[in-house]
């Protein structure tokens, strides 16, 4: 089997049927769609076995809601394909993009590829490239564009690089791709771009993309300490843009606040790790101090430079 398509599913039942119909339209016919069912609630199973029974390219998992991360990883261990592409269930893909996979996965460990945000109809489309994992990483992940460069639906992955890498998503977190993408492209040997639209981003309130409460900033605090205390173990590369990045990670935690979250969020950075990856720029290291200082002072500084 080539393809193992996983979709988490959890209490999206105004979406689900449109992802699965156009799963099962695929022009290419070697491949499987393990849906995870991550303890939904909705109408979302119902939907699920109406879908199990008219397509055999389908299998359903039942497990309890433990996170979009575990469902993901527990799709990622039943997989039987050669590439694996994850789909989020309130998304939707082309019809061609499992034949355009095959076409250009042989000898690459990602084939990354164009995704449209549907509520303005704008996608990013990347030129034609070939490289290792960290190049590409350091080409694109800091460039302005229409979807997230780190959101781990707009490239496939073979199989036994993740699980040789140990590529799974860290569980208990929210923003798992933040943490996960760096470090694929780190373990990536051949990735291959191409600019075919092959994915439909959905954007709707609610989502973990557009939440903004306390555990979406820990998360983004836990982020980058671990990654801050991996990257900076490593000595062969150039880590400029993944400590930009990881900067972010930081600022981003603290951008509106009550007094009580603030003092519970900066308990929670390693200020070694933070110290660390704020060296690339002196606006950096300014906005370090001043969160160090206060958070209120930090937000007041970063608002002017």
């Amino acid at each position: 089997m080539i393809f193992s398509v996983i979709v988490p599913v959890y209490n999206v039942e105004q979406y689900l049927s449109q992802c699965l119909e156009n799963l099962m339209q695929q022009d290419y016919d070697d491949y499987e769609v393990i849906c995870v069912n991550d303890g939904s609630t909705d109408g979302s199973r119902k939907i699920l076995t109406e879908m199990e029974n008219r397509f055999p390219q389908m299998r359903i998992i039942d497990r309890e809601n433990g996170g979009l991360s575990a469902a993901r990883n527990t799709g990622l261990k039943a997989a039987k394909g050669d590439y694996v592409v994850f789909v989020d269930s309130d998304d939707w893909v082309e019809p061609t993009m499992l034949s355009r996979l095959f076409a250009e996965c042989e000898g690459a460990d990602m084939v990354c590829f164009a995704c449209r945000r549907t509520d303005t109809n704008a996608n990013d489309i990347l030129p034609s490239e070939h490289s290792t994992g960290w190049d590409y990483y350091n080409r694109h992940a800091l460039e302005a564009c229409v979807v997230p460069f780190v959101c781990v639906w707009q490239r496939c992955y073979r199989r036994e690089f993740l699980t040789e890498n140990n590529l799974y998503f860290r569980e208990g977190i929210l923003h798992e791709d933040n943490e996960f993408t760096p470090r694929a492209c780190f373990r990536a040997k051949s990735v291959k771009v191409i600019p075919d639209v092959l994915y439909n981003y959905r954007v709707r309130p609610g989502s973990i993309m557009t939440t903004r409460g306390i555990k979406s900033k820990e998360s983004l605090i836990l982020i980058g300490n671990d990654l801050s205390e991996m990257f900076g173990q490593e000595t062969s590369i150039n880590k400029t843009i993944v400590y930009r990045a990881l900067t972010q990670c930081y600022q981003m935690a603290f951008i509106d606040n009550t007094p009580n979250e603030d003092l519970h969020l900066k308990q929670l950075i390693d200020w070694d790790c933070y110290n660390r990856v704020s060296r690339t720029k002196l606006r950096h290291r300014i906005q370090f101090g001043a969160l160090k200082i206060s958070p209120t002072l930090f937000r007041k500084i970063n608002s002017i430079i």
